[in-house]
């Protein structure tokens, strides 16, 4: 789904009024997958380390953490497939967002009217995407080699050994990322998480963010490449 389906003919752009940013379908989603991702990262991490299996008493002990984390993995996979059908067009990279990468000291420090605008998700938003989309994939080729490792031959065991790196890696570096998304989406942003539960943000919000989405909604103009 791209912007353009979130448009309304009503909308003004007045400083007070509220303007529609994430459809009811957009909102389940990306709670079903934040809910997936937290309950495998938590079981993840308690089957990583001995240190960290205590984790694992929060879900249900250890049995119940090793017959859901699989299962819970592939609703995470679903749902971030289901997000790329959403919002692949939005996520592509542009010009835009390089000229926003370039400049992104001015967001770091909180000078926002120094950067140029963007459209309906910025480059962090859109890197942070990807790297969830192509963490996913990694997730699952590996999950599933781990999921079923007795069916992987001893000699063939460098296979097993493989598997275990990538989703370690892959695993770490979406948990990073994780981090990331949340600290910005609730402690330095504000407004972004409530538009997550609510759909909207206000106009003001919108212009001050997500310029080129801003004046996509409220004048139908496009959101240069």
């Amino acid at each position: 789904m791209s912007s353009h389906a979130i448009s309304s003919p009503r909308t003004t752009g007045e400083p007070g009024e509220r303007i529609s940013r994430y459809t009811l379908i957009e909102r389940v989603n990306h709670w079903l997958a934040a809910l997936a991702y937290l309950y495998c990262l938590i079981t993840g991490l308690a089957f990583w380390s001995p240190y960290l299996f205590w984790l694992a008493v929060l879900v249900g002990g250890g049995a119940a953490a090793r017959f859901w984390h699989p299962w819970l993995g592939l609703v995470f996979t679903a749902s971030v497939f289901w997000m790329y059908g959403m919002w692949g067009c939005d996520m592509q990279i542009t010009e835009t967002d390089r000229r926003w990468a370039k400049a992104v000291k001015h967001y770091i420090e909180n000078d926002d009217q120094n950067l140029p605008p963007e459209g309906r998700f910025n480059y962090g938003q859109k890197v942070f995407f990807w790297l969830m989309f192509w963490g996913v994939i990694l997730l699952l080729i590996s999950g599933v080699g781990l999921w079923f490792v007795e069916s992987i031959p001893w000699s063939l065991r460098w296979l097993r050994y493989l598997a275990v790196t990538v989703h370690v890696v892959a695993a770490l570096a979406t948990i990073g990322g994780f981090i990331i998304h949340v600290y910005m989406g609730t402690a330095m942003v504000r407004g972004g998480f409530t538009s997550i539960i609510r759909g909207e943000v206000t106009a003001d919000w919108a212009r001050t963010h997500h310029r080129l989405w801003y004046e996509q909604v409220t004048k139908g103009t496009s959101t240069g490449k």
